[in-house]
């Protein structure tokens, strides 16, 4: 099974209403964590909890936390604590959430003010429990470099064709299962295969504007394509489970929308 650890809910899902915790992990994200976390807080739907772990931060990071949970009970610091890595820190809010619904943020992206709203509109107008939404990729100025929009709705032979969930933008019903992070390149896309591999689909958000906006760091535009090619093949094969000419045929369709993705505008 695709997946840590991807089992079946066991009974009810502690949580209020329709309560979202909000998974952030922070290292070292001093300049940029205030404007996270405050995106987060001013969604219009304001039933959430935000789980921030700081990850062996060695700059001023936890203090910015400890600041924001004294002006605001929704804001959960967890740590400080050795550094484990993104999967490890992830892990660690996932076992500390009490939400009905699992979302996502780092440290250095941050959402639209009507995020959490959209998607809430939209999974009540389909019934679907997963749900994602078209961003933007920003640099570290904030300056625009592309719109990301994926499909109307996407099923999980959709997804293995690309990582067409931002992992900025998704969320999901925690009773279609318990999912953890695999410590593995490519971990944000490894655990929307298995949440997809669950729920059966999922649906893109109906919303005029990009809901989120994910900062492209120097050297991410034209560094490693090797090693993520690397690590998309693994996943393909160790995760999924496919053969070799299953995988390679999915592998051309990755390249071409990992090209696509960057010249879209």
């Amino acid at each position: 099974m695709i997946g840590a650890t991807a089992g079946a809910a066991q009974g009810a899902v502690s949580g209020v209403g329709e309560r979202v915790s909000v998974v952030m992990p922070v290292y070292n994200a001093e300049a940029t964590l205030a404007k996270a976390i405050e995106s987060v807080l001013a969604q219009t739907h304001s039933d959430i909890e935000l789980l921030v772990v700081d990850d062996g931060s060695k700059d001023g990071s936890w203090a910015i936390v400890e600041e924001f949970a004294r002006r605001d009970p929704r804001v959960k610091p967890i740590g400080p604590r050795a550094n484990g890595g993104v999967a490890s820190a992830r892990n660690a809010a996932l076992e500390a959430a009490s939400g009905i619904y699992i979302s996502f943020l780092d440290s250095d992206d941050w959402w639209h003010e009507q995020k959490l709203a959209a998607q809430f509109e939209t999974l009540r107008a389909t019934g679907a429990k997963v749900a994602y939404a078209a961003y933007r990729r920003v640099d570290e100025a904030g300056q625009d470099l592309s719109l990301v929009d994926p499909p109307e709705s996407l099923r999980y032979d959709d997804l293995l064709k690309s990582n067409y969930i931002g992992h900025l933008t998704g969320i999901y019903r925690r009773d279609i299962g318990e999912f953890r992070f695999l410590r593995i390149g490519h971990e944000d896309y490894a655990f929307w295969l298995a949440v997809l591999r669950a729920a059966g689909g999922a649906v893109k958000a109906r919303y005029p504007e990009p809901l989120a906006y994910y900062t492209v760091r120097a050297g991410s535009l034209s560094s490693g394509k090797l090693r993520a090619a690397r690590w998309q093949w693994r996943i393909y094969r160790d995760v999924a489970g496919l053969g070799r000419l299953a995988a390679a045929r999915y592998m051309l369709h990755y390249v071409y929308h990992a090209l696509a993705k960057r010249r879209s505008g």
